[in-house]
């Protein structure tokens, strides 16, 4: 129904907001304005302020402000225009007249609410009465107590095919309107119109407000389907649009901050008796826009309950798909899964209402069910596979409508998937039970007393102490790493060596280098003496270069060396990052983090194929090594 804004603001003008907002807050004069504590928060302090001037109220703690259609509309979980018939009944005005058309649609809808009261009234009066005794047996095996059934007239429906449709005759009632509220079957090749409901439990569904606008049925009968059957959809009752129990749980939900929403309507019933009563179900329906944005206006965070079957699972993820691009700043959902394929009804009746209680506490953020739908049994240890996974999820965050969501989503997005395929990159070399990224470190070098990574720069810079022919074709490499400390000052002096000196040589370095490195020059090369060669120390470390291996080998070991050495330094600033890229406004951060593991991803299937490919040169080596010296012919 649309008002016209002289009708809202005759409203506006009758109620002053201090009178509307005293009815729920206790207010102290303050001023020109009244102080109260917050509705919407804990507070112990004062920090909602209305000003009657302003036709305003604000609420400082929560943020929220608004006017006395705004006030009705959040403390109590109602629509625009059940806030405005609220205010107009509170400040004696009539509604405004409608077109002839709308009123008599209105009083037709009247009517039928009427039909939904009388026939509630005779399922209530079954069950109550000796006919009924099957079924409070089946509400006692429930452990639904009598005070409850009570609360949510809960009624039965007999065998009889025409009981109700005799019963609403003799009251008046036309056939026409049995059908139109889907009391009855009915068709054209259907000759009389009989009960739709027959030997079941009956459940009334409400409206908001209260009225009953269909019936839901729970079958008595293990042989009998379906084993809920709802009332069709009609004229008062759309499916798509209705959450049972949503008048009964408005009020705690707002109380409470918080609202559950489950499948069946026996498990809302369940878990309101157990005193959770902010709680309401859909149904067993498909989860649409209208339930979304009715759940929201209870709580902005809901917790949807589902099983944990693959059922349940699958509904979930079919639910987020609709959410996403309705999410806004403040309005989100929770999802929890019932463990052990037990309902809530089930989990209560066995365990008691503090195991439900425990299993909501363990709820999970949306965006967690999403991340894990999408990820769960993908293979992204190949780059053309990241990038399908990454299109895909950046597809689901382009839906998200809110710019401020949006971004956000977006962000931990690309966070998740750069921590995900850098530790899809790590756990490779775990995989294949190597301690290195590399066959040839693992099985040609002795490092274990330096560890692989300082051992690796000790070693390429034993290497170019003993090959100083190759200091400047490597330097440029070697000058974009980072050296330990020590290690550090010593390729320094050696850049500068090579920088002064025309023609260096292994006597040369160590006749020119400062004698405060002469440590480090014994510990990665080793000077000749005592009966040992030139580089004694680096052939330990590496024992293939006693073979004569050919310039070409000993050039693409130092350029393997390098990588590996710069695939720990990509860890290093992966780490470093990961912090700013998590953090609001740190998009350029992000950008460099998913760079960083895609160059480190690179890097490392360089270097498994690269060590593998030197290992086995390296294996030939020493066979060739090995017959020369037996007098054996081995083939390489």
């Amino acid at each position: 129904m649309r008002f016209p804004p002289s009708f809202l603001d005759e409203l506006k003008a009758r109620l002053p907001v201090s009178d509307v907002v005293g009815r729920r807050v206790k207010l102290k004069k303050s001023g020109r304005e009244w102080k109260g504590l917050s509705p919407f928060q804990q507070e112990k302090t004062p920090s909602f302020f209305v000003n009657d001037q302003k036709q305003a109220w604000f609420d400082f703690s929560s943020g929220k402000n608004g006017n006395i259609f705004d006030f009705v509309t959040q403390t109590e979980g109602v629509s625009f225009p059940e806030a405005v018939e609220r205010l107009a009944s509170l400040a004696g005005l009539a509604l405004p007249r409608t077109s002839r058309e709308e009123e008599q649609r209105e009083e037709r809808q009247k009517s039928l609410y009427d039909v939904m009261e009388l026939a509630t009234k005779y399922f209530e009066q079954n069950l109550a009465s000796n006919i009924g005794a099957q079924a409070r047996g089946y509400l006692s095996d429930r452990a639904i107590a009598p005070s409850t059934s009570l609360e949510f007239r809960l009624g039965y429906a007999t065998p009889n095919r025409f009981g109700l449709k005799e019963y609403l005759g003799s009251k008046g009632v036309s056939v026409t309107d049995m059908i139109e509220t889907g009391l009855l079957i009915a068709g054209d090749d259907i000759p009389v119109p009989y009960d739709r409901f027959r030997d079941r439990i009956i459940i009334p569904i409400h409206d908001q407000r209260g009225r009953v606008i269909a019936f839901g049925g729970r079958t008595l009968r293990s042989d009998v389907q379906p084993k809920y059957l709802n009332s069709p959809e009609t004229s008062i009752f759309h499916k798509g649009s209705v959450v049972f129990n949503f008048h009964r749980a408005r009020e705690p939900a707002h109380k409470a901050g918080s609202v559950v929403a489950v499948e069946g309507y026996m498990d809302a019933i369940a878990i309101y008796q157990a005193g959770i009563k902010s709680v309401v179900a859909t149904m067993g329906t498909a989860f649409t826009e209208d339930h979304i944005a009715t759940l929201w206006r209870l709580s902005p965070e809901p917790l949807i309950c589902f099983d944990s079957d693959r059922a349940g699972i699958a509904a979930a993820h079919r639910s987020i798909d609709r959410i996403l691009p309705l999410l806004s700043v403040g309005r989100t959902f929770r999802f929890v899964f019932m463990r052990e394929e037990k309902d809530p009804d089930d989990l209560i009746r066995e365990k008691g209402v503090e195991a439900f209680k425990n299993v909501l506490a363990g709820s999970l953020p949306m965006w967690d069910v999403l991340w894990e739908r999408e990820i769960a049994d993908t293979d992204v240890r190949t780059p053309d596979k990241q990038a399908a996974l990454e299109q895909k999820l950046y597809g689901l965050m382009r839906t998200i409508k809110d710019p401020i969501v949006h971004k956000a989503y977006f962000r931990t997005c690309r966070m998740q998937l750069a921590n995900l395929f850098w530790q899809v990159g790590k756990s490779k070399g775990a995989n294949a039970k190597e301690t290195s990224p590399s066959k040839l470190v693992r099985d040609r070098l002795k490092l274990s007393k330096d560890g692989p990574r300082h051992g690796l720069q000790r070693l390429l810079l034993g290497m170019l102490v003993h090959y100083p022919d190759f200091l400047e074709e490597k330097q440029d490499q070697v000058l974009r790493l980072q050296f330990a400390p020590e290690l550090h000052e010593f390729w320094e002096s050696l850049h500068r060596l090579l920088i002064a000196e025309e023609k260096l040589t292994v006597q040369s370095i160590y006749a020119s280098l400062k004698r405060d490195f002469y440590e480090i020059l014994e510990s990665i090369h080793g000077e000749e003496k005592d009966g040992r060669p030139w580089g004694y120390r680096l052939l330990q470390r590496f024992p293939t270069l006693k073979h004569d291996p050919s310039r070409d080998f000993i050039s693409r070991c130092m350029d393997h060396f390098i990588a590996i050495i710069h695939l720990h330094e990509l860890d290093d600033d992966i780490a470093s990052v990961q912090f700013d890229a998590g953090q609001p406004g740190g998009d350029v951060a992000m950008e460099r983090l998913l760079n960083l593991v895609r160059a480190r991803q690179e890097t490392h299937a360089e270097i498994q194929a690269e060590g593998l490919a030197l290992a086995e040169e390296a294996n030939a080596l020493t066979r060739i090594w090995s017959s020369d010296r037996t007098g054996l012919q081995v083939a390489p």
